[in-house]
């Protein structure tokens, strides 16, 4: 256990030393392994996680997410998601906040990225908040919390990941989802409502559309509609129509997803051959920082489960008759703790090969476990001093300090807490349908 925790250590001062956590967990993973182990066979390990990472079919997934999402951006769909809330809510008081976050639930339902989210939001959001004399605490507060929905609403890439980490089912990952995302944006709109009751000139009523109009706007998302359907559809086998079977799995599902959401951006005319390199050379510069992590984490997992960590902290737990719900809040706080510090992906990977096997151990279902980890990933986005949200926004709206931010998006991350506590509370709101498939 001594050997374990030291090297959890090692690797959170290294990544405080601004070493990327990818190379941080893999050098501590391979030094302690050979450490526990021999130098030939550390080698060895590193050798083949790098070939298997590299031949793994499954793991295709991931840039294939990433190309749908990348797509989804150059189609402009965020624009157009945006119009159809605001036709519907912008009239109310905070209405254009309320349609900022609810266009950030369609757009991450299609993105899978929270940073990807809240960039490509604030260009659309934000001037139109501006035009109508929102404060830019309520505005980019709006778009900053909105943005956390994209890894949480399917098709997730932290899903994506934590489910590769845990050889736990991706598609019921992605059902469990459903449930919590709607929630937290129920959640945020009712924040939004608080927000403009304590200050009302924060978020003054903008204009009434026709219905005409609403309509009109309401006909510009039938493409995020019938991706979504397509993707989630087809993993589920809801596309079944007699005598034909429709069934993906999340690879295939991924591949639908990137194919048709190329094919909407080319009938729309938004896609370039300048556009499309753009496209195919972040997706491969996004992926194979992904790929680098992850294999830093099985590398770092290895040494973890070879140096007895997992069973040491489950025997320190029996010995001391601690109660499975106990170790489970001391988890929760540590994540918090470590959210005001590290960003999502690397708290993620750095914290699952320790906790995951402790958690399952106890009795803890592992696709409830893993939605509880992104929601709690999700407030470590928006909290101080490390809101990675809140610093992409501020890459985007130069002329917004940083503590403006902060602090309007202070009760968009303390309803974040009370969906922690109901799902806490009550495992079902996560389960129920993973529970029906």
């Amino acid at each position: 256990m001594t050997e374990g925790l030291i090297g959890f250590g090692a690797v959170l001062l290294l990544v405080l030393l601004r070493m990327p956590i990818a190379f941080a967990m893999g050098l501590v993973g391979m030094i302690g392994f050979m450490l526990e182990t021999s130098f030939r066979g550390s080698i060895s390990m590193v050798a083949r996680l790098i070939i298997d990472t590299s031949q793994d079919y499954g793991l295709s997934v991931v840039p294939l997410f990433i190309l749908m999402g990348l797509f989804v951006n150059k189609g402009g769909i965020s624009k157009e998601l945006y119009t159809a809330s605001n036709a519907f809510l912008g009239h109310l008081r905070g209405g254009l906040a309320i349609a900022t976050i609810v266009a950030c639930g369609g757009f991450a339902a299609i993105s899978g990225s929270s940073l990807a989210t809240a960039a490509t939001m604030s260009k659309v959001a934000m001037p139109e908040m501006r035009r109508y004399g929102y404060s830019d605490g309520l505005a980019t507060a709006s778009i900053a919390a909105g943005g956390t929905l994209g890894i949480l609403i399917p098709p997730s890439v932290i899903l994506v990941i934590y489910g590769l980490l845990t050889e736990t089912s991706i598609g019921q990952l992605f059902i469990a989802g459903i449930i919590p995302g709607i929630m937290g944006i129920i959640f945020y709109v009712f924040a939004v409502q608080l927000y403009v009751r304590r200050y009302p000139a924060a978020g003054p009523a903008g204009d009434r559309k026709s219905w005409p109009e609403r309509r009109a706007a309401l006909r510009g998302v039938w493409a995020v509609l019938l991706l979504f359907a397509l993707v989630i559809g087809g993993l589920y086998g809801a596309l079944n129509v007699w005598p034909v079977y429709i069934a993906f799995s999340p690879t295939e599902a991924a591949g639908m997803g990137a194919a048709g959401a190329c094919l909407i951006t080319l009938a729309r005319r938004r896609l370039s051959w300048k556009g499309l390199s753009e496209v195919l050379r972040e997706t491969a510069i996004t992926s194979s920082s992904l790929f680098c992590v992850l294999i830093g984490a099985w590398i770092f997992s290895n040494f973890v489960n070879i140096a007895g960590l997992p069973e040491a902290l489950l025997a320190l737990v029996s010995e001391n008759g601690l109660s499975p719900w106990t170790v489970m809040t001391m988890i929760l706080l540590i994540y918090i703790v470590l959210g005001c510090v590290f960003e999502s992906l690397s708290m993620l990977l750095l914290t699952v090969p320790i906790f995951f096997p402790l958690v399952t151990s106890l009795g803890f279902d592992p696709i409830w476990f893993g939605i509880v980890v992104v929601v709690v990933t999700e407030i470590s986005l928006i909290t101080p001093p490390v809101g990675l949200n809140v610093f992409v926004l501020k890459g985007v709206v130069k002329d917004v300090s940083t503590a403006t931010i902060f602090k309007g998006v202070t009760p968009f991350w303390l309803m974040d807490i009370v969906r922690l506590l109901l799902l806490l509370a009550v495992p079902a709101i996560a389960l129920y349908l993973p529970g029906r498939m």
